[in-house]
C-alpha cells in the first residue's frame, strides 16, 4: 500500500498541514500510521466530514450532552494527559519549543505540586495580594435596575487591581524554581503584563512584556507602570498592532530564549499545559466566591458571569460551580456588531482552528486565516478561545452570551455612579449582561466576577463616552 506524508495529503485535501494533524490527534484518519517520527497516511484514505461544517456531523461525532460529563470528577478527567479538552488543546509546536513546554510540564506536575510550593504561594497570596477577595451585594445597582440581586467577586481589590496576578505569581514562582532568569509576556491591556512586571520585581527576574502599538496607546497608564515597576516593554508595531501580534511576538522571542526564560502566559489558551496551568493558578476565584456567597446568603447564586476574551478569569470563576446546579454563563464581545471584524465573539461566530500551538474555535475571515478581533476592551480583543472554554460550550455546560461596546460602557459608568466602583471595561461586559437580565427577569440572583478595576480605562472611555459624565 502506499503512504503519503501530512503534506501531500493536505494538498490533495485542500486542507492546511495543522487541519491534518488535528484529524490525526483525533485518530479520524483510518489506516493512518505514526513511523520514525512522521506520520503516514494510506494514499487510499478518505477524508473525514468536517465537524465545524453545519449538517456535516458523523453520529459518533455529535457533540457530548452535560449528562455524558462528571463534573464531580471532572478536574481529574479534563485536560487529558496530552493537553485535550474532548478535541480542543493539545500542542502543536515545532521541535525545540515543545522540549520546552514539556520541561514546564514537567515541573509543574512535580514542582508545583510539592508541600512547599503550595505554602510560599499560600502565603504569596495572603500576605501579598491580600487575598481572600471580598464579595459585595450591589443594592444600589440591583434596585435601579428592579429586583434581581447582583453581586460582585471583587478582583479588583486583588493587588495590583486584576485577577492577573493569581496566575502571574504562580508562573514566576514556577519559574524561580526551575532556575530561570527571565519571564517573558504578552499583554492586551496592560493588566498581566503589570502582574508579571510585579512577579518579576518580588522574585527578582528579569522581565520583558510584549505589547500591540494601539493598546499601548489605549492603555498608557499600564505602560507607565509596567515601566515604573522595571520591566522592558517592547512595543508591537506589525498586523493589527494589538494582542494576537503581541501574543505571535513574545512566542518569537521566547523560542530564542527558553533555556533561560520562561513564558508567562497570561491568559487559559496557548498550547498544553498552559491551560491547564492557568487554570489551576484561578481557580482561588471560584473557590472563594462559592464558599463566600454561601456564608452570605445560605444558598447558590442562580448565574455565576465573567467576561471571556482568552478566558483566563473566566475559567477560574467557573471551575467550582461546574457540579453545582448553577446556571453559568461566558460573556463574550460584540464590540461594534455581527461582522467578522467587528468583534471578538469567538465561541459565538468562530471555527475550529489550530492557533498559537492549540486547537480551538478562532475567528477566520473566509479563506480560512485568522481575522482580526475587534474590542473596545483591550484584554478581550484576541480572536480565538481557551479550549477549555471550547469544550464546555461544545458539552452544553456553561452558555456563551454576548454584549456590544455601547452595553459595555453602560455598565461601565452606571456601576461607577450608583456603587462607586470603577470597573476595568473588560468586566463591565459581564455586568452589563447582568443588567440585561435584571431587565427581563422578575426575581433571582447574578454572581459577576469583576475581574480588574478601571483606572486604566478612565481617560479612554471619558473620551469616547462623554454623554455619560455630567457637566
Amino acid at each position: 500500500m502506499k503512504y503519503l506524508s501530512v503534506a501531500e495529503v493536505a494538498k490533495k485535501w485542500n486542507l492546511n498541514e495543522r487541519r491534518v494533524r488535528v484529524l490525526l490527534s483525533e485518530n479520524r484518519i483510518e489506516g493512518a500510521i505514526y513511523k520514525n517520527h512522521r506520520y503516514l497516511i494510506p494514499e487510499t484514505a478518505t477524508k473525514p466530514l468536517d465537524r465545524r461544517v453545519k449538517g456535516q456531523r458523523l453520529f459518533e461525532d455529535s457533540p457530548l450532552k452535560k449528562t455524558d460529563i462528571d463534573f464531580k470528577n471532572y478536574r481529574k478527567m479534563y485536560p487529558t494527559p496530552d493537553g485535550y479538552f474532548g478535541r480542543f488543546g493539545g500542542s502543536f509546536l515545532p521541535p525545540n519549543l515543545q522540549k520546552a513546554f514539556d520541561e514546564i510540564y514537567t515541573g509543574y506536575l512535580t514542582i508545583a505540586k510539592s508541600a512547599k510550593f503550595i505554602a510560599e504561594l499560600r502565603e504569596i497570596r495572603k500576605n501579598y495580594q491580600g487575598r481572600p477577595t471580598p464579595i459585595y451585594h450591589c443594592q444600589n445597582l440591583s434596585n435601579y435596575y428592579g429586583k434581581v440581586q447582583i453581586y460582585l467577586k471583587r478582583e479588583d481589590l486583588n493587588h495590583g487591581g486584576a485577577h492577573k496576578l493569581n496566575n502571574a505569581m504562580g508562573q514566576a514562582l514556577l519559574a524561580k524554581y526551575l532556575g530561570k532568569k527571565k519571564l517573558i509576556a504578552e499583554t492586551g491591556a496592560g493588566s498581566h503584563g503589570s502582574a508579571v512586571a510585579m512577579a518579576a520585581a518580588y522574585f527578582g527576574l528579569e522581565c520583558d512584556i510584549y505589547m500591540g502599538e494601539v493598546d499601548m496607546e489605549k492603555q498608557a497608564a499600564n505602560v507607565a507602570r509596567m515601566r515604573v515597576l522595571g520591566a522592558r516593554v517592547i512595543p508591537v508595531s506589525f498586523g493589527s498592532k494589538t494582542l494576537k501580534e503581541a501574543v505571535d511576538a513574545a512566542f518569537e522571542n521566547y523560542a530564542k530564549e527558553y533555556k533561560t526564560a520562561f513564558y508567562c502566559l497570561g491568559s487559559a489558551v496557548g498550547p498544553h499545559p498552559y491551560p491547564l496551568i492557568v487554570r489551576d493558578f484561578q481557580e482561588i476565584i471560584g473557590r472563594e466566591a462559592k464558599q463566600q456567597y454561601l456564608e452570605m446568603t445560605g444558598e447558590l447564586p442562580d448565574i455565576v458571569c465573567a467576561c471571556v476574551g482568552g478566558g483566563s478569569n473566566a475559567i477560574g470563576m467557573f471551575e467550582a460551580f461546574l457540579e453545582e446546579p448553577v446556571n453559568i454563563v461566558g460573556v463574550e464581545p460584540m464590540g461594534k456588531g455581527q461582522e467578522i471584524g467587528n468583534n471578538a465573539a469567538t465561541i459565538t461566530l468562530g471555527k475550529e482552528q489550530v492557533l498559537h500551538g492549540f486547537n480551538s474555535l478562532v475567528l477566520q475571515n473566509k479563506d480560512g486565516t485568522p481575522a482580526t478581533a475587534y474590542s473596545i476592551a483591550s484584554g478581550l480583543d484576541y480572536p480565538g478561545v481557551g479550549p477549555e472554554h471550547a469544550f464546555l460550550h461544545e458539552v452544553g455546560r456553561v452558555q456563551y452570551e454576548s454584549v456590544t461596546d455601547d452595553e459595555a460602557a453602560e455598565a461601565f459608568f452606571m456601576l461607577s455612579k450608583l456603587e462607586g466602583i470603577i470597573p476595568a471595561i473588560e468586566s463591565a461586559h459581564a455586568l452589563a449582561y447582568a443588567i440585561r437580565c435584571s431587565r427581563t427577569m422578575k426575581s433571582g440572583s447574578i454572581l459577576v466576577n469583576l475581574s480588574g478595576r478601571g483606572d486604566k480605562d478612565l481617560d479612554f472611555m471619558i473620551e469616547k463616552y462623554p454623554q455619560y459624565l455630567k457637566q
